[in-house]
């Protein structure tokens, strides 16, 4: 029973492993275009994307998972995503994409104006372009400074994919759920937590091993 267990989490793990990779990809260059939407000098850009910020940041992920995926059928009477098990990927990877976005923008933006103004000015009086100073100058600095940071959120996405169960998102948790309902049995629910100790484990060491490879700006 043990092995047949295992096997089954390992294949909802894979699913779970699937919607974290395509979440980073997808929302870390995103969150940066969007850091830069929020930073700009131009308010009609500016301040919109800060109000698309706030509502994200401030309402639940799961939330946002029922209106992507049941919105367009309710609000427009459009069933975009189908029935399928693709439809519902594609929904969940969608929520995910735009909700960590928005999280790595305000991180990215946070780096970027942590930098001291001075740095910007010494960049300009030896002549170097406006791009020359953030790629020469600033970029490795804000890499270092935002890692902690984006670690923690890359931590906390392991943990959230098991939220896209609420719209029959075929993950680790969910497989875990199936054998209450046909076995009568609630441990490997319970056993799931080892999978995602031993994912974030590796992850810890990785962002470890990173830091410490930055560690020479101190």
């Amino acid at each position: 029973m043990f092995v047949t267990v295992t096997i089954s989490l390992l294949e909802g793990f894979l699913g779970t492993i699937k919607l974290f990779a395509l979440t980073l990809v997808f929302s870390l260059p995103l969150g940066l275009f969007i850091c830069f939407g929020s930073m700009t000098k131009a308010t009609v850009v500016r301040l919109p994307i800060r109000f698309i910020i706030w509502v994200v940041r401030g309402t639940p992920l799961m939330l946002q998972l029922l209106i992507i995926y049941y919105g367009p059928g309710i609000f427009l009477g459009l069933n975009i995503w189908g029935s399928g098990g693709n439809g519902r990927f594609m929904a969940a990877l969608m929520a995910f994409v735009f909700n960590y976005a928005c999280y790595f923008s305000e991180i990215f933006r946070g780096g970027i104006q942590s930098i001291p103004v001075g740095q910007y000015e010494a960049g300009k009086v030896l002549g170097m372009t406006r791009t020359q100073i953030f790629r020469k100058i600033i970029l490795l600095q804000v890499i270092k400074r935002i890692v902690p940071p984006i670690s923690n959120e890359v931590i906390t996405l392991v943990k959230d994919t098991s939220l896209a169960r609420v719209i029959a998102v075929y993950e680790i948790i969910w497989n875990g759920q199936a054998f209450i309902k046909s076995s009568g049995i609630i441990w490997p629910l319970f056993y799931t937590g080892a999978f995602y100790l031993l994912f974030s484990g590796l992850l810890t060491l990785l962002f470890g091993y990173i830091e410490k490879k930055l560690s020479y700006f101190r």
